[in-house]
């Protein structure tokens, strides 16, 4: 009988995997899209029974083609974070199924995959190439057939070949020449597409032919041609599959082992693929099994050591009368801390009803006190206005300890409905963003999960989801009282677990204690406060960004001779690439050309459509998330908009924030400025912003120690122009625009993990200088490049970085992983501890800002912070009082090597203060 090989282009597959399925995540929150893909089309391979088999991935480092053309893939865009999580879980599963993994170094994984199918094709082997990369129809002969799983087609014949691409399989190389590769950067005939090359190719046989014939070509396509003449060969180089390449063993070498059954069913229950845990424990019995080894399962488990006080069952209890309420209040004042959560009837913590409150004295120990729900038949409940007079002692006495998960929440609606809360000491939430900041999710349900071990009731269990989802208020209080009372419950079982986590590192500890924790309710407090927009302002900025968007539309359909909806990207793909012509450099996770921002950057120094689009997209988006959309966010009874402010929105513990997103408001663009002219000061008060000026480069001078650049700072000169005159030998006052702006882009770049690519291209010069450039800086700064050696060392060593202050980011793949994730571990190495320091310094000076201004509560108020600014509104007689308070305090927020400095302004308007 004929003996079978499956090769599986695992490169391939990954990618294809994750664009094509949605951003799918298991309980923890970690992303699982492309390994549910893997999974599912290498159990459906081993259905089919290969006597051989192999998974192939491309092996790090460069491969000859980078030798042959230093642009090779130049263009391709970095591994998303969410797909580079996801490759060491691929490999452990994929070695857990009993795949051999083939990697070789100095070629790719389709170099392998060719040597492998004509040898075994030249052994009478049958095989199977499982891919999706159009590249592999060069290889289609007898014996050899491509299968794509993903989308069910064959190739297994010249036929079969030609159907598909319109030219033979022995073709396909010439094929592929011609029209280059815009992914692998596989410079081709500007302008030809397949069909194109197709017709070329039917004409003269092969690329030497259309090469010859090149002159008789006529039109602009026929100038291209010739234009592209010198770099065919080249390209032929690069797009020929190598088959001859060394390995260390044949075909009937790539034996299938045995699944590791335990280990597969740790990776299934842990990323959730419910139907493969199912048909794997229905063939727990079967032969062709082993053990797990391992290294198959060295994946964290839920905790095995929990206290066995933790793991208690709940017994939760409804307070429907004053005697049981009374009973509750007597043991909250007795327990040395509690939990505490409310239920509302809208998320928003400005607007929303109070429906209920839940507490926890002890794991297993909650109550639910209902006093709003009003659906009809709902059980008297205890008035509200008496049930928080009888709790005011204890939720506002600053010496009882109260905690909470995401309890700012909490704070807001206790507070409008008459509440102080003090004591508030931690917050579940904040624990586990300290312990945990590069986690995806904190929220408590994925915290119980990952702490405890317990699945909890969620929300959408109690009061359904989407169109039918209820508000709380509708819950029947039987459920309601379950759901909120576990809440506590799980808050405080998840303090007691973590807190002593915390604790245990002095460093951490500080961070929590000195830092999260005491900014709870500053930020509370600055949403409070709020910010007056001018609505009629922003109204006039939407009928003139209409006006202009309209402009747009015209000139979009004047350059398109017809007119189409510039909303549309499948109009917009009929223009651009099929009647235009235009290339389509960037693909939608489904293979098909992309309109999006960068599809359109990509191409529009080619036309000037795709600028248009561009400038009607900028304009569309400015006007529907801010101008039209903040005057409908405007609080009625304050006549103010509130953002809300995440403190575990960023690894680095940057804030964030939401509803509306003050963070993202252009500041460089004319239009941006103009939205901040809305927000302005009520009638006898200005508007203060105070602003960090270029804290993260002097958090480098500070963390590097290098003598040059502390020296400039402490010049107090402009640090780009001193760094310019630095590297390009020259006095300060001789330093041009470009050098400047040279300097600054490696000033910044460096901080990013900038390449010599990527400051190429952002300065628009070759990569060579560019190299030039960053050579020369290192030259004149040396304790930079040290402060980057050495934080990469200790980074691989630890596993994680650290801020000044003992914020800690884990670093996942610094240690493991593939070049890739490594080479992005080690960027977030150098550019944690900055981004990281510079959010503790804003935050503490936040915390001592509050200390001093709440005393002055009647003159001035904090009103927003945005990155390394904060923003202030005080009384005209009290603005010079402020500036030198807050200056003050902003720049004594921490101790550097060089001095923190503050731009200040002041205006009517944000954008007069910035």
């Amino acid at each position: 009988m004929t003996k079978r090989l499956i090769l599986i282009d695992g490169s391939s597959y990954l990618y294809r995997a994750f664009h094509a399925l949605p951003p799918l995540t298991n309980a923890d929150g970690e992303p699982t899209g492309a390994l549910f893909g893997i999974v599912n089309m290498l159990r459906a391979t081993l259905k089919e029974a290969p006597d051989f088999a192999a998974f192939v991935v491309d092996a790090p480092g460069r491969t000859f083609r980078d030798d042959l053309y230093d642009q090779y893939k130049a263009n391709r865009p970095p591994m998303p974070d969410e797909l580079r999580a996801q490759v060491e879980p691929m490999c452990t599963i994929v070695e857990a199924l009993g795949f051999p993994i083939l990697r070789v170094a100095g070629v790719e994984a389709d170099d392998v995959i060719g040597t492998l199918a004509l040898q075994a094709a030249d052994a009478g082997i049958e095989v199977t190439i499982s891919t999706g990369d159009k590249d592999f129809a060069q290889l289609v002969r007898p014996r050899v057939t491509l299968v794509n799983t993903m989308s069910g087609s064959r190739m297994d014949s010249d036929d079969a070949v030609r159907d598909k691409f319109g030219v033979r399989a022995d073709q396909i190389v010439d094929l592929l020449a011609l029209m280059g590769d815009s992914i692998d950067n596989i410079p081709g005939v500007p302008k030809c597409g397949p069909k194109t090359a197709a017709k070329w190719l039917t004409e003269y046989e092969s690329l030497d032919g259309v090469i010859a014939n090149a002159g008789n070509i006529k039109g602009k396509i026929g100038e291209n041609l010739r234009e592209a003449l010198h770099q065919l060969p080249l390209s032929r180089d690069l797009a020929t599959i190598k088959t001859d390449v060394a390995l260390d063993g044949g075909p009937e070498t790539l034996i299938l082992r045995p699944r590791a059954v335990d280990a597969l069913r740790v990776l299934y229950t842990r990323y959730g693929f419910g139907q493969a845990l199912k048909d794997l424990d229905a063939a727990a019995g079967d032969a062709g099994t082993a053990p797990a080894t391992a290294a198959a399962i060295a994946i964290p488990a839920p905790p095995s050591t929990l206290d066995p006080a933790l793991s208690v069952p709940g017994e939760y209890e409804t307070v429907l009368t004053r005697e049981r309420l009374d009973a509750w209040v007597s043991q909250l004042q007795a327990a040395e801390e509690f939990a505490f959560d409310t239920e509302t009837d809208a998320l928003d913590a400005m607007r929303s009803g109070l429906v209920g409150l839940s507490f926890a004295i002890e794991p297993g120990r909650a109550a639910y006190i209902p006093v709003g729900h009003d659906y009809p038949g709902a059980p008297a409940q205890l008035d509200r206005a008496q049930v928080l007079d009888a709790l005011r002692g204890v939720l506002e006495d600053p010496a009882k300890r109260k905690l909470g998960q995401h309890g700012k929440y909490d704070i807001h609606v206790l507070r409008r409905h008459g509440i102080e809360v003090r004591g508030y000491a931690d917050d579940t939430l904040l624990e586990s963003f300290v312990l945990d900041a590069g986690i995806a999710r904190h929220d408590l349900d994925s915290l119980a999960k990952r702490h405890l071990g317990m699945d909890t009731i969620k929300f959408e269990d109690v009061a359904g989801k989407g169109a039918k989802q209820i508000s709380f208020s509708q819950v029947a209080i039987d459920d309601a009282s379950k759901y909120a009372a576990e809440d506590a419950d799980i808050t405080l079982r998840l303090h007691r677990v973590m807190k002593p986590r915390i604790e245990a590192d002095a460093g951490l500890a500080r961070v929590y204690t000195d830092i999260e924790m005491p900014l709870v309710p500053v930020l509370a407090r600055i949403e409070a406060n709020g910010v007056r927009v001018d609505a009629d302002e922003l109204r006039r900025q939407s009928a003139d960004l209409s006006k202009r968007m309209l402009a747009a539309q015209q000139k979009a359909t004047e350059l398109a001779g017809r007119t189409f909806n510039l909303d549309s990207p499948k109009q917009l793909c009929a223009l651009l690439f099929d009647e235009l012509k235009l290339p389509a450099l960037v693909k939608t996770p489904k293979g098909q050309p992309s309109t999006n921002e960068e599809a359109l950057e990509a191409i529009a120094d080619q036309h000037e459509l795709p600028r248009v689009i561009l400038e009607y997209r900028g304009l569309n988006k400015l006007r529907s998330t801010y101008t039209d959309k903040l005057p409908e966010m405007i609080n009625a009874d304050t006549g103010r908009v509130h953002t809300s402010y995440h403190q575990a929105g960023a690894a680095t513990g940057r804030l964030s924030s939401s509803d509306p997103n003050l963070q993202n408001i252009p500041i460089r663009t004319d239009d941006g400025r103009r939205i901040r002219r809305a927000f302005v000061a009520p009638p006898g008060r200005k508007l203060i912003a105070c602003d960090y000026s270029q804290i993260e480069l002097r958090i480098m001078a500070h963390l590097s120690g290098d003598p040059g650049l502390v020296r400039a700072f402490e010049s107090g000169v402009d640090i780009h122009r001193a760094t310019a005159a630095e590297v390009f030998g020259r006095p300060l006052d001789e330093v041009s625009g470009n050098e400047r702006r040279a300097a600054k882009a490696i000033n910044f770049g460096l901080m990013y993990g900038m390449s010599a690519f990527g400051l190429a291209r952002n300065l628009g010069i070759g990569r060579g200088e560019a190299q030039d450039y960053i050579a020369l800086y290192f030259s004149r700064y040396p304790g930079v490049r040290d402060f980057m050696d050495r934080t990469r060392e200790q980074a691989r060593a630890t596993g994680h970085v650290e801020t000044v202050f003992g914020r800690r980011l884990t670093l996942d793949f610094i240690q493991k992983g593939n070049a890739s994730q490594r080479a992005g571990a080690e960027r977030a190495a150098i550019n944690a501890p900055m981004q990281g320091t510079a959010a503790d310094i804003i935050k503490r000076a936040m915390i001592t800002i509050d200390g001093w201004i709440s005393a002055h509560a009647e003159r001035a108020k904090m009103i927003l912070q945005v990155h390394d600014e904060l923003v202030f509104e005080a009384d005209l007689d009290f603005v010079d009082t402020l500036l030198a308070e807050v200056v003050s305090r902003m720049t004594s927020a921490a101790e550097l090597r060089v001095p923190l400095v503050v731009d200040s302004g002041v205006g009517d308007n944000w954008d007069e203060a910035h």
